[in-house]
């Protein structure tokens, strides 16, 4: 059978950054990444890519690697065509790892889709084939946003995410505030990764509404298990608040589509993997809540894959597809191109598109 799995490899892919890539939790200098290597009984390749990202959530390379080597022989002789079969595995046997399974499954779906030779943005449904990434500006100084954002409109970007909650309120309302004198029109999303209290939120909100500046939406502010200030700040805050770590399974995306506790969802197949994910998007479409797409610290490999999704689901309205941008090495060819904040997946014929 052409689709059975003959073999799975899995190699560290260490990729440094431009500069450190800075949250409210902490700052990445090299993406210790892993590449997923799936070879079909007919020789086709898939590939798939782990990112795990310490300080979003604690996994790390070592970690991810031990769960895919964990599952190496269950996942070869398998057929690539029984996917979700796989992902239910997968689930079952690593299921914290979600940067392990997102690998997996990437590459299993990768190499099914080269063989049948069509693209997975087709695969997942064909809703479009571009979508509008945002572009981040990660913590540091009021100087350091300030040129960031003029970096980000002259690469033709429309739209800035301005990570938040690393330090105090004043400082992050001063770098808002000079992000907005020199991109006036752009909009901006505020991502606080945990760093804020509800209480903080509002305060920096209520400041930034003093000088005319509303946010396109605020993300995750508040810790993953602070529910009560997620649905304070869903219920009072007056912009849209997306659920990232929070969101972290389906069954955490329903207890916020039951509570209200987001008005959008920060959709990431590194927290959940590939076929969580396409629930996750269904859960929330179902009960009215907004989409967003997004990830860790990946290549240019992770980010298409999450651009087929997007893409291919539809109805994504915010993108946040930008960190190839932010490596100062891309090992692979292929791949989404991307033109000013365009992502463009048109020209790709078969599978993700990205190869070693």
């Amino acid at each position: 059978m052409d689709t059975v799995i003959r073999a799975l490899d899995v190699a560290p892919l260490d990729i440094p950054l431009r500069s450190p890539f800075g949250i409210a939790g902490g700052a990445q200098e090299i993406a210790r990444n892993l590449l997923v290597t799936v070879e079909l009984a007919n020789g086709v390749r898939g590939y798939g890519e782990a990112a795990p990202f310490p300080a979003f959530n604690g996994e790390t390379q070592a970690g991810a690697q031990a769960a895919i080597e964990s599952v190496r022989t269950a996942i070869e002789g398998a057929d690539a065509r029984e996917w979700r079969a796989i992902a239910d595995l997968l689930r079952e046997r690593i299921g914290a790892s979600g940067s392990a399974r997102c690998a997996i499954e990437t590459a299993v779906l990768d190499a099914l889709t080269r063989h049948y030779g069509i693209p997975l943005y087709v695969f997942f449904g064909g809703a479009g084939q571009t979508l509008e990434t945002d572009m981040t500006i990660t913590t540091g100084t009021v100087e350091e946003a300030a040129l960031a954002a003029l970096d980000i409109l002259d690469r033709g970007i429309r739209q800035i995410k301005v990570k938040i909650g690393g330090s105090d309120l004043q400082h992050d309302l001063a770098r808002i505030t000079a992000i907005r004198a020199v991109a006036p029109d752009a909009p901006l999303i505020l991502d606080g990764n945990g760093g804020l209290t509800a209480e903080t939120t509002l305060e920096l909100l209520g400041a930034l509404c003093l000088q005319q500046i509303v946010p396109a939406l605020v993300e995750q502010p508040v810790p993953a298990d602070d529910w009560e200030g997620m649905r304070q700040l869903a219920r009072w805050s007056g912009v849209p608040i997306a659920a990232d770590e929070t969101a972290s399974s389906a069954a955490h995306v329903l207890r916020i589509a039951f509570e209200r506790a987001a008005q959008v969802i920060n959709i990431k197949l590194m927290k959940t993997g590939v076929v969580e994910a396409l629930e996750i998007a269904a859960i929330a479409r179902a009960a009215g809540l907004g989409l967003m797409i997004g990830g860790m610290v990946e290549s240019i490999l992770a980010m298409t894959m999450s651009a087929h999704v997007a893409a291919g689901l539809g109805g994504f309205r915010f993108v946040d597809l930008d960190t190839p941008l932010f490596l100062a090495e891309n090992p692979f060819s292929g791949g989404f191109v991307l033109r000013g904040g365009t992502i463009d997946l048109s020209h790709i014929t078969a599978g993700h598109g990205v190869n070693p």
